[in-house]
């Protein structure tokens, strides 16, 4: 009888564990057996979760030398130019991990540069899931939780943002008092809520924890039920040969794709970490310590959060009225109000979607984002709108380092938020349009080679080469949605909101380019492989 050796005896007790409801071992062999697309809109949830290990590891290191407190205390440590200044326990144990700690800038910046890339993995991620049409179901929640994601890294982004208490976070700080006091009838109590009394009161040791448990525990939740979900809706993918809408092919998860996406881990965490040995972030020794009197020139939010500091930029000034005896700042309020409608349209997108188009299916198969030209325009017209708000976070910049008036620039700027959307909405639309019509022509006729022949009746014409079968697979268009059509209810009723359903319906499918015929699009090249030469067109 054989005798087992400890390292068998251990893979075993391992294999009998449960997890989520199932043996390890039964999760391993499907594992094995479940097949992943090779595509690189998959690499950005990889860049994702490295960014949030290193951010974590980072952060829980700096967690043994960080003090959050704002009792002042007389700086003592290895920076010769800040020798007896008054500073607070924060921004003095700071200076200690940057100056006095070996390795502590390296973990620091580390920590900083990861928490910059994090958030533009998200966007990332959202982008491709938008414009491949990925959120569809069974995937609306996966598209929500995504979304989460994202808000939670810029909260928890923003809040560590502050905890270093020099200078630049404080003007940051000031800011966001200013706003919470603009905000009618809460505004007062929201502010002391938040600093604890006036400012800068104990805003330090009220986001810490916030920032070190709250947001990291919300964040690693949320990853971790995103990627549940996936693994029970399984990947989808691009439409090419041999893909349906019930298999998958590509890869085995494992190992092939889980050694691809551990080498991409590494890569990713190898950069971060050279980044931060070599390119300096958040000198908060320039800055200096915070100081309730005085605000930092030129001073900017770490770029995730530009968007609502351009928000409030653009706003006309004196834009406020006294209503109920009380002061209502429109400064304030539109900007929160333009930026919470915003998010909530992306958030809610997919499910407006499915019920303009009336298309309640479950898609694993993705779009091409061409052959979705209404949903592309949008995608492409937030971007731009998104785009506008956080460049004029940098409106002071722009005026000063291109010699320009401030108010020039702000005019320019407020004309592009509201003309900017429409106008990329409609050309991204039309090269949308544009590019459907190609690839019918290229179905039908296939491409053209430069090939000119004379045939026996005297006529020229061009050699065209028909597409290859993986060709025709990836470029053809096999679900072709219409628009809803008017029909009355079940009580014979036309409601308003079928009214407006099928209006909108129409004009998201509005100019759509019909997909070339099953017959003439599945038409398969000659035996030898030759050109087939047909008439200019």
């Amino acid at each position: 009888m054989r005798n087992h050796s400890t390292t068998d005896r251990l893979a075993a007790r391992l294999g009998a564990v449960t997890i989520f409801g199932r043996r390890l071992a039964d999760v391993r062999a499907e594992a094995r057996r479940r097949r992943i697309p090779s595509h690189w809109t998959n690499l950005f949830g990889i860049v994702t979760l490295a960014c949030i290990v290193v951010v974590t590891l980072t952060g829980l290191w700096l967690m043994f030398f960080y003090a959050p407190s704002s009792e002042a205390v007389t700086y003592s440590g290895g920076y010769a130019p800040l020798q007896g200044a008054e500073v607070s326990k924060a921004f003095a144990s700071t200076m200690a991990i940057t100056f006095d700690v070996p390795g502590g800038l390296l973990i620091r910046q580390a920590h900083h540069w990861a928490a910059l890339l994090l958030p533009a993995a998200i966007i990332m991620q959202l982008l491709t899931t938008f414009f491949t049409g990925a959120f569809r179901r069974p995937r609306r929640g996966m598209w929500v939780l995504l979304f989460l994601v994202f808000v939670t890294a810029l909260a928890a982004g923003w809040s560590g943002y502050a905890l270093p208490d020099d200078l630049l976070s404080s003007t940051g700080l000031r800011i966001t008092e200013g706003i919470a006091l603009g905000i009618p009838v809460i505004g007062t109590w929201l502010a002391t809520l938040l600093f604890g009394g006036s400012f800068p009161g104990e805003i330090i040791e009220h986001l810490y924890p916030l920032h070190v448990a709250v947001f990291p525990a919300v964040l690693i939740a949320l990853v971790v039920l995103r990627g549940v979900a996936a693994w029970r809706h399984g990947p989808p993918q691009f439409p090419g040969r041999g893909r349906t809408e019930r298999n998958v092919v590509g890869i085995p998860l494992l190992p092939n794709a889980a050694a691809r996406a551990g080498g991409l881990f590494l890569m990713v965490t190898a950069l971060l970490l050279l980044v931060a040995a070599t390119v300096t972030v958040s000198p908060i020794w320039l800055y200096g310590p915070a100081d309730p009197a005085a605000a930092g020139a030129g001073s900017q939010p770490d770029w995730y959060t530009g968007f609502l500091d351009g928000a409030l930029r653009l706003v006309p000034p004196d834009w406020e009225f006294v209503w109920l005896g009380r002061t209502w700042t429109l400064a304030i309020l539109v900007p929160l109000a333009v930026v919470g409608a915003y998010l909530l349209a992306v958030v809610a997108y997919p499910f407006v979607e499915e019920w303009i188009t009336g298309d309640h299916r479950d898609h694993h198969l993705l779009d091409r984002p061409r052959n979705t030209a209404t949903r592309t325009g949008i995608g492409v017209a937030g971007i731009v709108f998104y785009g506008v708000l956080w460049l004029a976070a940098s409106a002071d910049l722009i005026a000063t380092q291109f010699s320009v008036s401030l108010e020039t620039v702000i005019t320019g700027q407020q004309a592009a938020l509201l003309l900017g959307p429409i106008i990329a909405f409609s050309v991204a639309r039309r090269l949308c349009l544009g590019l459907q019509r190609k690839d019918r022509d290229a179905l039908l006729h296939g491409f053209e080679t430069g090939r000119i022949v004379r045939l026996p009746g005297g006529e020229y014409v061009e050699v065209h080469q028909l597409l290859s079968e993986s060709e025709r697979a990836r470029v053809a268009v096999t679900d072709a949605p219409r628009p809803a059509q008017l029909r009355p209810n079940a009580r014979g009723a036309l409601t308003l909101a079928e009214r407006l359903r099928v209006r909108l319906s129409r004009f998201y499918f509005a100019d759509r380019i019909e997909p070339a015929p099953e017959l003439e699009a599945s038409a398969p090249e000659d035996q030898a492989g030759s050109p087939t030469p047909t008439a200019p067109r």
